[in-house]
């Protein structure tokens, strides 16, 4: 049976999917609550983690141990690394890396966690193709699939933009998805991240980030659901 756990990082982000949800209980663990219920006809578990990576993957673990999530999805807002990617776009992704970590004096490429056998986390191909699609019949033409680079940094200088556009090649940033994607892969639970792009990540980030949040993360909370429905189908 299909059981989806879905994470956002700030209650803008997962507010509309618990008001959505049926037959609706909650699960404290820690200072974390965990809904379980029907969205759109799917079992899901919707939590919302709090800010950055270990939260985010705190978040994972426990949606994979306590509640058996067969699949993950991490709802929110991110800043946009690509010219093609506009403020209310969506970015569904195909892998994410974790463009702050670094034991590049230990020998290691940028980016690359030791231990592990891949430096950017793939997402699932069939999540991927369901998200797009349930991206695209909402907004048509202003969904990509692209690389998520993830770090406990928010984004709003040029300069940083570009450091991380050299090591990762991405085409959105934002400080979870890395941290749950690195959690998916080794509980080998299939993932996908999306991401409604709220501002440039670069000198206009802290102005454009306020008046946009809101309407990404709603717009990416529709996604979704649209997503929870295909899973029910």
């Amino acid at each position: 049976m299909t059981k989806l756990g879905i994470i956002g990082a700030m209650d803008v982000e997962v507010a509309i999917l618990k008001e959505k949800m049926t037959e609706k209980s909650v699960t404290n663990v820690g200072k974390m609550a965990f809904f379980q219920g029907k969205l759109a006809g799917c079992d899901v578990v919707v939590a919302q983690c709090g800010v950055g990576k270990v939260h985010a993957a705190m978040c994972a673990q426990t949606l994979c141990d306590r509640f058996g999530v067969t699949h993950l999805v991490n709802t929110g807002i991110a800043g946009s690394l690509d010219n093609e990617l506009d403020i209310g776009d969506v970015l569904v992704s195909r892998d994410v890396m974790q463009h702050d970590f670094d034991c590049y004096h230990f020998g290691y490429p940028m980016c690359k966690i030791p231990g592990l056998d891949v430096t950017a986390f793939p997402a699932d191909e069939g999540l991927i193709a369901m998200a797009f699609e349930a991206s695209e019949a909402l907004k048509p033409g202003h969904t990509k699939i692209g690389r998520v680079a993830t770090g406990d940094q928010f984004v709003a200088s040029q300069e940083l933009k570009d450091r991380i556009i050299d090591r990762t090649g991405a085409n959105c940033t934002e400080m979870e998805g890395g941290a749950i994607a690195q959690v998916a892969y080794v509980n080998q639970v299939p993932f996908v991240i999306l991401r409604a792009i709220s501002d440039k990540a670069d000198n206009s980030a802290e102005m454009d980030y306020p008046t946009f949040e809101r309407l990404a993360a709603e717009h990416c909370a529709a996604v979704t659901e649209a997503l929870a429905k295909k899973m029910a189908e």
